[in-house]
């Protein structure tokens, strides 16, 4: 039977009383299970944490020793037990070490996605599908209208620009997947990265996944006009609205994070509509409940056909 109280939120996050932990917590909390590393799945202070080893090193590098007490690093697929639920790490496509979390309890499986995408990406595990009861899926972009371009025909868009680029994104995960796209479909273009990103990119080159061919940022490098791409940090985008020289475009699948209507880079590391009803044919649940976004029209479109409960 399901059981429709095993997951819930209280004020420090998604937390599963009958194991006694938290799902990427928003809080800290004694037990926290982490699906990946962004900061608002993986926050600093927590007790005890389980992980895969790529998010471990991303949160120790990012909080240092204020990461966790303790670090439980688990490999996919290898079970493990959490005061009588047993949880399995499956990978989610999102990023590197990215997980998504499957709970079986009293014989129902409950899979939590964190966050998930299907297209392609050189730069992180692809997604494993897995079979569960009840899907506890994001619906970041759950949306009809949200339809995501394929990424290699939008890294495309940058061929015939021949000014240098300023091209903003997201330091972690990414950053990455743009470096690798741009190497292995812009060759012509020579990529300079902003320091923050560069000691990302060494847990990506530590885990077997080089992001491709890049180097550091200098100054005096994007006073010439050799078709550079300077990816950088939202901050620094930011910052530096009115340069001269420049065509900055940002990188995300967000409308409302593009520079302009002529100029965008809709490249996404979540499931879009299509990818979500895929995710739902694939696991086959018995009921989704949707985080994360607006699950409404999920609702709406299964019509009672699946159960479709909005948790957040």
């Amino acid at each position: 039977m399901i059981l429709q109280d095993f997951l819930c939120f209280d004020d420090k996050g998604l937390c599963c009383r009958y194991g006694d932990f938290y799902l990427d917590p928003l809080q800290p909390v004694k037990t926290a299970v982490i699906s990946h590393a962004h900061a608002d799945h993986a926050i600093a202070g927590n007790n005890e944490v389980y992980c895969t080893e790529p998010t471990a090193a991303f949160m120790q590098l990012r909080y240092a020793k204020m990461a966790a007490k303790v670090f439980n690093m688990v490999p996919y697929r290898q079970s493990f037990s959490i005061k009588g639920v047993s949880i399995t790490f499956i990978s989610a496509g999102h990023m590197l070490g990215s997980a998504q979390v499957l709970m079986e309890y009293r014989g129902v499986k409950y899979l939590y996605t964190g966050d998930y995408k299907l297209q392609s990406d050189a730069t992180c595990e692809p997604l494993e599908w897995v079979t569960a009861d009840v899907l506890i899926t994001e619906s970041t972009f759950a949306n009809p209208d949200i339809l995501h371009p394929n990424p290699v025909e939008e890294i495309k868009k940058l061929a015939d620009v021949k000014l240098n680029i300023m091209l903003g994104a997201y330091g972690m995960g990414k950053s990455q997947r743009l470096i690798r796209l741009i190497t292995d479909h812009l060759p012509q273009k020579t990529i300079l990265i902003h320091h923050r990103i560069m000691p990302l990119n060494g847990v990506y080159e530590r885990f077997g996944y080089s992001p491709g061919k890049y180097q550091l940022y200098g100054r005096k490098l994007m006073k010439e006009q050799k078709e550079y791409v300077y990816i950088v940090p939202p901050f620094t985008f930011d910052s530096y609205s009115r340069a001269t020289g420049v065509k900055r475009f940002f990188a995300s699948g967000w409308k409302n994070l593009q520079v302009n209507n002529q100029d965008t880079l809709f490249i996404s590391d979540h499931a879009d509509w299509n990818d979500i009803l895929e995710t739902i044919k694939q696991v086959k649940p018995c009921e989704v409940w949707t985080l994360h976004g607006d699950g409404s029209r999920l609702k709406n479109y299964f019509n009672n056909t699946i159960v479709v409960k909005l948790l957040g």
